[in-house]
């Protein structure tokens, strides 16, 4: 790692960002390798951390990001929605009282390109994933590191546009973290050692589940005021349409996709095969409850997936 110093000897907190292998950004899985280092445990370079997507996830990726170091602020926020504004920076600043100065408080579909613009140093990306190939691109053609919420597109010429912007952050050597968490799991980072290093053999098949509830039920129409727009009452009911929250195998099993692909040691498939549908009414929602996908790789490999999400699953 090629670390620059300060007068004292002490390495550059944002030096660090910029060249770890770790690729350490805002979250507390990332920032707090900064924190549990002596080289940068007395650092008074503060980074500046902007959440875009003030929703629950957002706000708690925000707590996370600053719990995990001393000199982290939260400076700026952003979000269709004021009222999720509001919720956010008052719950946070009831965490971390000393953490959140937030001058720059953003509204709108533009607030992102507001809040990148604004001055901060890394950028949280937690909006419903319909947005983030557009946010993601602008906050990496902007030089800011980024911790970016799977999953990070809802098809396929979004996740184009993703991995283009991957390929930009590597030319401005930016720090990019992915939400995949149990990619940071100590527990299964060593399961995943031992099965790749061959322990049981050469792997013939997996099968991996995502069987849940539902997660964010379709409201009724009923309880859509006149005044909202067809946008902003999907962007309201995001996980239910497939534009922006993808389907539950986009956004919820994805993580159970991960961990095949982690078997298979990030090799993409040849081919697969689905199987959808919905079995239960969702109001004026439109994505699927259950689907099943068959993937198949060299040598007659093969992956099953099945997703549900229904009551009493």
């Amino acid at each position: 790692m090629n670390n620059k110093t300060t007068s004292d000897g002490e390495t550059s907190r944002r030096d660090f960002l910029k060249t770890s292998s770790t690729a350490a950004v805002a979250s507390a899985a990332t920032l707090s390798l900064i924190s549990r280092g002596t080289a940068y445990g007395q650092n008074s370079d503060t980074i500046r951390v902007g959440l875009v997507g003030c929703g629950g996830r957002g706000t708690g990726a925000a707590n996370q990001a600053l719990s995990a170091d001393d000199n982290v602020k939260l400076t700026a926020v952003a979000d269709v929605f004021p009222d999720k504004v509001d919720r956010a920076v008052n719950g946070l600043k009831k965490r971390h009282e000393k953490k959140v100065d937030v001058p720059h408080q953003f509204v709108g579909l533009d607030a992102y390109q507001k809040l990148i613009d604004s001055g901060v140093d890394l950028v949280v990306l937690a909006t419903p994933p319909g947005f983030r190939p557009l946010h993601f691109r602008a906050v990496v053609e902007a030089g800011k590191h980024c911790f970016i919420e799977k999953p990070m597109a809802t098809d396929a010429p979004g996740v184009r546009s993703i991995m283009e912007s991957v390929k930009i952050s590597k030319q401005k050597n930016l720090a990019i973290v992915a939400g995949f968490c149990w990619r940071y799991d100590y527990e299964r980072r060593a399961f995943y050692e031992r099965i790749l290093g061959g322990e049981i053999g050469d792997i013939q098949s997996v099968y991996a589940t995502y069987l849940t509830g539902p997660v964010k039920p379709m409201r009724p129409d009923s309880e859509r005021k006149p005044e909202w727009s067809d946008i902003e009452w999907q962007v309201r009911n995001w996980y239910n349409f497939a534009w922006l929250g993808g389907d539950g195998l986009v956004e919820q099993a994805v993580h159970s996709i991960d961990k095949i692909a982690w078997t298979m040691r990030d090799k993409p498939p040849v081919s697969c095969t689905a199987v959808g549908g919905r079995g239960i009414p969702n109001n004026s929602g439109n994505i699927f409850d259950h689907i099943e996908v068959n993937y198949s790789y060299p040598e007659g490999v093969r992956a099953f997936m099945a997703q549900r999400q229904q009551r009493r699953c």
